[in-house]
Protein backbone atom coordinates (compact mmCIF):
# COMPACT_ATOMS: atom_id res chain seq x y z
CA UNK A 1 0.00 0.00 0.00
CA UNK A 2 1.29 3.43 -0.93
CA UNK A 3 1.94 5.81 1.97
CA UNK A 4 1.99 9.60 2.01
CA UNK A 5 3.44 11.91 4.60
CA UNK A 6 2.77 15.44 5.78
CA UNK A 7 5.72 16.82 7.68
CA UNK A 8 6.91 19.97 9.39
CA UNK A 9 10.54 21.04 9.42
CA UNK A 10 11.98 23.57 11.83
CA UNK A 11 14.33 25.85 9.93
CA UNK A 12 17.53 27.48 11.15
CA UNK A 13 15.67 30.81 11.34
CA UNK A 14 13.15 29.14 13.72
CA UNK A 15 10.45 29.22 11.06
CA UNK A 16 8.46 26.18 10.00
CA UNK A 17 8.14 24.56 6.61
CA UNK A 18 5.23 22.20 5.91
CA UNK A 19 5.46 19.67 3.12
CA UNK A 20 4.01 16.52 1.59
CA UNK A 21 5.77 13.49 0.11
CA UNK A 22 5.44 9.81 -0.65
CA UNK A 23 9.01 9.11 0.51
CA UNK A 24 9.93 10.92 3.73
CA UNK A 25 13.58 9.83 3.86
CA UNK A 26 14.28 10.91 0.28
CA UNK A 27 12.50 14.23 0.77
CA UNK A 28 14.37 15.03 3.99
CA UNK A 29 17.66 14.30 2.24
CA UNK A 30 16.67 16.61 -0.63
CA UNK A 31 15.93 19.39 1.86
CA UNK A 32 19.05 18.87 3.97
CA UNK A 33 21.48 18.54 1.07
CA UNK A 34 20.01 21.54 -0.69
CA UNK A 35 19.47 19.79 -4.02
CA UNK A 36 17.05 22.46 -5.22
CA UNK A 37 18.31 26.05 -4.92
CA UNK A 38 14.79 27.34 -5.57
CA UNK A 39 13.35 25.44 -2.60
CA UNK A 40 12.12 27.59 0.31
CA UNK A 41 14.34 25.68 2.73
CA UNK A 42 17.57 26.02 0.71
CA UNK A 43 18.87 29.03 2.69
CA UNK A 44 17.29 27.91 5.95
CA UNK A 45 19.42 24.83 6.65
CA UNK A 46 20.09 22.99 8.86
CA UNK A 47 16.58 21.64 9.16
CA UNK A 48 15.01 19.51 11.85
CA UNK A 49 12.04 17.20 11.34
CA UNK A 50 9.65 18.11 14.16
CA UNK A 51 6.40 16.52 12.96
CA UNK A 52 5.39 13.77 10.56
CA UNK A 53 2.09 11.97 10.05
CA UNK A 54 1.20 9.22 7.63
CA UNK A 55 -1.76 8.80 5.28
CA UNK A 56 -2.93 5.97 3.03
CA UNK A 57 -4.98 8.31 0.86
CA UNK A 58 -3.13 10.88 -1.25
CA UNK A 59 -6.10 13.28 -1.28
CA UNK A 60 -6.37 13.29 2.51
CA UNK A 61 -2.63 13.97 2.78
CA UNK A 62 -2.78 16.86 0.32
CA UNK A 63 -5.83 18.34 2.08
CA UNK A 64 -4.12 18.10 5.48
CA UNK A 65 -0.92 19.70 4.14
CA UNK A 66 -2.92 22.63 2.75
CA UNK A 67 -4.79 22.98 6.04
CA UNK A 68 -1.60 23.02 8.13
CA UNK A 69 0.09 25.51 5.77
CA UNK A 70 -2.74 27.94 6.58
CA UNK A 71 -2.37 27.54 10.33
CA UNK A 72 -0.78 29.93 12.78
CA UNK A 73 2.57 29.14 14.36
CA UNK A 74 0.78 28.30 17.63
CA UNK A 75 -1.45 25.73 15.95
CA UNK A 76 1.54 24.11 14.25
CA UNK A 77 3.36 23.98 17.58
CA UNK A 78 0.31 22.35 19.17
CA UNK A 79 0.51 19.36 16.81
CA UNK A 80 4.30 19.30 17.00
CA UNK A 81 3.92 18.94 20.78
CA UNK A 82 1.11 16.37 20.36
CA UNK A 83 -1.47 18.72 21.90
CA UNK A 84 -4.22 18.21 19.34
CA UNK A 85 -6.82 19.14 21.94
CA UNK A 86 -5.51 22.75 21.88
CA UNK A 87 -6.47 23.26 18.22
CA UNK A 88 -10.09 24.19 18.97
CA UNK A 89 -9.09 26.89 21.46
CA UNK A 90 -6.41 28.21 19.12
CA UNK A 91 -9.00 28.49 16.35
CA UNK A 92 -11.29 30.81 18.29
CA UNK A 93 -11.65 34.34 17.00
CA UNK A 94 -10.44 36.82 19.60
CA UNK A 95 -11.00 40.02 17.62
CA UNK A 96 -13.13 42.80 19.09
CA UNK A 97 -15.47 42.38 16.12
CA UNK A 98 -16.12 38.72 17.00
CA UNK A 99 -19.74 37.69 17.44
CA UNK A 100 -18.77 36.73 21.00
CA UNK A 101 -18.24 40.40 21.78
CA UNK A 102 -21.52 41.51 20.22
CA UNK A 103 -23.71 43.38 22.66
CA UNK A 104 -27.39 43.75 21.69
CA UNK A 105 -27.83 46.61 24.16
CA UNK A 106 -25.49 48.79 22.09
CA UNK A 107 -27.92 48.77 19.15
Amino acid sequence: MKRYYVYILKCSDNGYYTGFTNNIERRLNEHNYGLNKDCYTFNKRPLQLVFCTEFNDVYQAIAFEKQVKGWSRKKKEAIINDKWEDLKKLSECLNESSHKNFNKKEL
